[in-house]
């Protein structure tokens, strides 16, 4: 059964934005032969789980006397943006309601490469109007829609995350420093945005995490100032390319006013304040750009910020219908002091020197300061339609609801360094030069607690891995005497 917003109407494969920008591309690709886009929980409700003693309600939507939660997902796990956060959302909610996720055979679904259909576990081609046996698509990949539709029926809400690239260089740069050589080269990362391109080649294995990564994660192509001598900025052997560039874009780099581009959104907690953007950015193609953009636009319904991740959640649950409970959580994959750094960027408590390591990592990345320019703006249009006071309240319960779940499931009530974290159910993988925080359960919880409390921290790996058990159950050995008898 297919599972709609009530205030959208369904998008068929045939007149959809989405099929029509696979078909704006094919059309493309034959007329201009075009480079392809390479607490307290006193009250609780039976198979709902923690519950807080004032349940909040979804929005219905305008003259809509109820709604559908939605359960068709599709969710691209960008990378260092706070998607595994995201990511452990979506697998309680699944975990909890028996949805299928369409799961890696390991954990990536072939990373950097393309995402294509068949590296999903156990797919089968569909029959033509056959609904996908899958619910959820939500672990990491390169964005591909026509092979993504392959496995995942083409009304799904499909949905994302960004996070400003000053703070997404930092978190990479620590990460990603013993898999990028450009990394890997340089002493500091104040001295790679200095002068990056004494490091950075495109082409060069594991760069993409050094340079537009959001981009990259995206599936968009490359402007051709930016593209390897190979035609890519990484080597991909994909037999079906998703997407076409448009026709028109201008070869000229063109600087765009950075005001002009960037009106700094307000914090529901802290009222507005001023972000600091460089000086001058020069973005390439803009045609080519805002092509990219609205062809994101046509085919993501909500792309969430993570400088303001409590306010996307609300505007999440609100979209799929879901309660806040639905979407409470824990940050996961969080690197030690890395939470200081989200908050000072967002409240504008840079010092000088901050600042002007802010504007070199922005104008660097400048694809994906673009695409963060947009979907912060098109975040706070929401915003300003759901109503901001609303929101306000809104979040203020949800962080309530946060606080009261930390005290009651956590040791200390907040992540702690891994090297107290004894369970390996619930330590995170540790990868890079920072440490990534995790949680320890307190003791003598009841056996529903227990099993909540252990949802909500387990590490991404770890719950794939039990995910991939529940669906894919190893077979039962019999004895050998009972498999005497049951032979013909």
């Amino acid at each position: 059964t297919s599972h709609m917003s009530p205030t959208r109407t369904m998008r068929p494969w045939l007149w959809g934005p989405r099929s029509l920008g696979v078909a704006l591309g094919v059309f493309m690709t034959i007329g201009f032969g075009l480079q392809l886009w390479g607490g307290p929980f006193q009250r609780r409700l039976p198979g709902v789980g923690l519950q807080l003693q004032q349940p909040w309600a979804p929005s219905r939507g305008p003259n809509v006397p109820s709604c559908t939660p939605r359960q068709r997902l599709v969710f691209l796990k960008t990378h260092k943006s706070g998607s595994s956060s995201v990511l452990n959302l979506l697998h309680r909610y699944g975990d909890r309601h028996g949805l299928r996720f369409a799961l890696p055979t390991r954990y990536q679904f072939g990373y950097p490469r393309l995402f294509q259909a068949s590296r999903v576990k156990n797919y089968q081609p569909q029959d033509g109007g056959a609904q996908p046996p899958f619910h959820v698509l939500c672990h990491h990949m390169r964005f591909n829609l026509k092979e993504v539709l392959q496995v995942m029926p083409s009304d799904s809400f499909f949905f994302s995350i960004v996070r400003d690239p000053a703070a997404l260089a930092h978190s990479a740069f620590s990460y990603y420093k013993s898999t990028s050589s450009a990394f890997r080269k340089a002493p500091s990362l104040a001295a790679f945005l200095a002068n990056p391109r004494a490091f950075y080649r495109p082409g060069a294995r594991g760069d993409h995490y050094a340079r537009n990564l959001l981009w990259f994660d995206f599936g968009l192509p490359f402007p051709p100032d930016m593209r390897s001598k190979r035609g890519n900025p990484y080597p991909l052997k994909d037999p079906n390319p998703p997407h076409v560039l448009p026709s028109g874009a201008d070869p000229q780099a063109q600087t765009l006013d950075p005001n002009g581009l960037f009106h700094p959104a307000p914090t529901v907690a802290s009222g507005r304040h001023q972000t600091s953007s460089p000086t001058s950015l020069v973005l390439g193609s803009s045609s080519f750009i805002q092509w990219g953009l609205a062809w994101l636009d046509s085919v993501f319904d909500l792309v969430m910020v993570a400088e303001y991740f409590d306010e996307s959640l609300v505007l999440l649950a609100d979209a799929l219908c879901w309660g806040l409970d639905d979407v409470v959580g824990f940050m996961h994959n969080a690197q030690a002091g890395g939470e200081q750094g989200l908050s000072a960027t967002r409240e504008g408590r840079l010092t000088d020197e901050q600042q002007q390591l802010a504007a070199r990592a922005r104008a660097w990345n400048n694809l994906d300061w673009a695409l963060y320019v947009h979907f912060n703006r098109s975040l706070w249009t929401r915003i300003e339609q759901y109503g901001q006071r609303r929101l306000e309240s809104a979040v203020a319960e949800l962080r309530a609801r946060r606080e009261a779940l930390a005290k009651l499931c956590l040791v200390g009530g907040e992540a702690l360094d891994p090297k107290y974290i004894t369970d390996k159910r619930f330590r995170p993988f540790q990868f890079g030069s920072a440490k990534v925080l995790g949680y320890i359960l307190r003791s003598g919880l009841s056996p529903q607690d227990q099993e909540e409390c252990e949802r909500l921290v387990t590490p991404e790996l770890q719950y794939k891995d039990k995910l991939d058990a529940k669906q894919f159950p190893p077979p039962v050995s019999l004895p050998l005497k009972a498999s005497r008898l049951l032979s013909p």
